[in-house]
């Protein structure tokens, strides 16, 4: 699928598998409990304001083609806007881009500050990056749009119990904007037909059959969620005429998606070369995927044997009679929490528990404030069937705090039944590390509280740098969880060894679909509805996200290795976790550099 933005949102890269492919950042309805608030951010180094500054020049060029995505991380001035989607919208980005970034090299000419000037080429690299993907996109694929998606995520952005009133009103002109209601706009309906059918040319890569379908099966769940946001906030009757005409134009929108689109869409999920070594590249692994491909066999194999060597220990506290470490896996996912008890068990039982884990052995400095999460909505279940983890503004941020979000089906498995994979004991201990403390919710919340500049939120990110810490804060707590949480972070590394196995495989034209649906379900031990999102997500929606967890991780723990063996015994745990978390989503040649630059020095200066 063609994104008509080339910024990929961040919390596009903190799911634990991303499903649809978003173009428009999510926010969603508050937990249950009262939204604690976030530290106030402690002030920032003179230098980040400086940074800051040069930053803007590149947000606000590119705002007008992405307003949804600046406004949702608080950039001012956008939330009644909506992203351009006109004629020959890529060629205009670019050139707004390269504007920006001229702008950029002649006003920092004279810069010299270390960390700005760092900064800077962050910058200059993202904008290079980012027409360079625009431009590949635009010559090779036929961009097709799930509209009502599109719409659902842009209004959810702002209809959130952590949005001022004030902000949350914006959402019904940006909702008749959508509707193309307000004078000199167009609907969005229409100038999706207009795009897709502009670029008629032979050869270009057509959208699959299977987003195409997923769109369809799902726009009266989007449509619904829409109207469900305007309710909860009682907007409804102010919007009453746009979403009355929204729902007729998805409606005829999703008619000529099934007799215009869904008959010529492609069922070959190999990409072209250009095309998935660019998706790499975005997402932040710069090496060969042959030679992911073979580490990540060597991890797989390994991982396998030690979940081999626990389950039976695992068995015999359990009383279980399986020993094999799928059977265990399936044992332990009996019985399921209730819906209604799940939220209670992550919130009470285990958030608290690894709260106190984190802080007894030190493993990094904790925020004096409850985590957030909440379970996901249908709609917003359709749009991301995974858990993920929806960031606060990291630009004003007045006290927001990020919320993790754990769906309890996915909408789109269809006859491959339901999740069982999240909802039961064994399993909240390291999904919780990942999406909360110590990984995303930490990470994130960090760069609000700590003062991390602009470029080194919003610019230097990858799924690398994100992903890579995530699974990292996995692997820091899977000693002090207990034998059968063990067992399930064991399964989830697993899972992401497979990912660097099978996503460049399916994309390189290396094995099939039903292969690696075959591979996460018998020997991997998932569901069949997870193992459908993970074959979507390799194939259809993200293709090169997948195999960013692993690769990050490796990275650190590269760095790790050679960090305590540069101190010896003046290496400290907490410290070098901290620091790492102090450098904000660096990518990991950088956070390399900062480490034996200023950490190391810094260490082994200390009495």
């Amino acid at each position: 699928m063609t994104k008509p933005l080339v910024l990929a949102p961040l919390f596009l890269a903190m799911s634990l598998a991303l499903a649809p492919t978003a173009v428009l950042a999510q926010q969603a309805p508050a937990a249950k409990a009262a939204p604690a608030k976030t530290a106030p951010a402690k002030p920032a180094p003179a230098w980040v304001a400086r940074s800051n500054e040069y930053t803007q020049i590149l947000i606000l060029a590119q705002a007008p083609f992405q307003p949804e995505q600046v406004s949702f991380f608080g950039v001012p001035g956008f939330d009644d806007q909506v992203f351009d989607y006109g004629a020959e919208f890529g060629r205009r980005f670019r050139e707004a881009t390269t504007k920006a970034k001229a702008d950029l090299v002649a006003r920092s000419a004279k810069e010299t500050d270390p960390n700005v000037k760092q900064d800077i080429a962050i910058l200059l690299q993202a904008a290079d990056d980012q027409i360079e993907a625009s431009e590949v996109n635009e010559r090779l694929t036929r961009p097709w749009l799930d509209a009502g998606q599109t719409v659902f995520q842009g209004i959810q952005s702002l209809l959130s119990d952590q949005t001022p009133a004030d902000r949350r009103a914006k959402a019904v002109l940006r909702l008749q904007r959508y509707a193309g209601l307000v004078p000199g706009t167009t609907p969005l309906t229409t100038l999706a037909r207009q795009r897709y059918e502009e670029r008629n040319e032979k050869g270009l890569l057509q959208p699959t059959q299977i987003a195409v379908q997923q769109s369809l099966d799902n726009v009266k769940t989007y449509q619904q969620g829409i109207r469900d946001l305007f309710a909860k906030y009682k907007l409804d009757g102010e919007a009453a005429a746009a979403l009355t005409a929204l729902d007729q134009q998805l409606t005829d929108y999703a008619a000529w998606c099934k007799a215009d689109v869904l008959p010529t869409s492609r069922t070959d999920y190999k990409l072209p070369t250009e095309l998935y070594a660019l998706s790499l590249k975005g997402y932040g692994i710069d090496i060969d995927p042959r030679v992911l491909i073979e580490r990540a066999q060597l991890e797989f194999m390994e991982t396998r044997n030690a979940m081999q060597q626990l389950a039976p220990l695992v068995a015999k506290a359990k009383g279980l009679k399986a020993t094999d470490y799928v059977e265990v896996i399936r044992a332990l996912k009996h019985p399921q929490l209730k819906d209604d008890a799940i939220e209670p068990y992550y919130r009470n039982t285990v958030m608290p528990e690894l709260d106190r884990l984190i802080a007894a052995n030190e493993v990094v400095s904790l925020p004096q404030r409850p985590m957030q999460m909440r379970l996901g909505t249908p709609a917003e279940n359709a749009a991301q069937s995974a858990p993920h983890f929806l960031p606060a503004p990291l630009v004003g941020n007045t006290g927001q705090q990020g919320t993790f979000v754990l769906p309890l089906s996915n909408p789109n498995a269809g006859a491959d039944g339901p999740y069982d994979d999240f909802n039961y004991p064994a399993g909240a201990w390291t999904l919780t590390a990942h999406e909360g403390r110590p990984g995303h919710e930490l990470q994130f919340t960090a760069m609000v509280e700590r003062g991390v500049s602009l470029a080194r939120t919003l610019y230097a990110f990858n799924s690398v740098n994100v992903e890579g810490w995530a699974l990292y804060a996995e692997a820091e707590m899977v000693p002090y969880e207990p034998l059968e949480g063990q067992l399930i972070a064991l399964q989830f590394r697993l899972l992401r060894a497979a990912r660097a196995m099978l996503d460049p495989m399916i994309n390189l034209g290396l094995t099939d679909r039903d292969t690696v649906f075959r591979v996460l379900t018998d020997e991997v031990g998932f569901s069949k509805a997870m193992a459908r999102q993970e074959v979507d997500r390799y194939s259809v929606n993200s293709p090169g996200q997948a195999g960013s967890y692993f690769y990050g991780y490796t990275r650190i723990m590269q760095l790790r290795a050679e960090t305590e063996v540069a101190l010896g015994d003046k290496f400290d745990r907490k410290a070098f976790n901290d620091f790492l978390l102090d450098q904000g989503l660096l990518p990991p040649a950088l956070l390399a550099k900062a480490v034996r630059e200023e950490f190391v020095p810094a260490q082994r200066a200390k009495k």
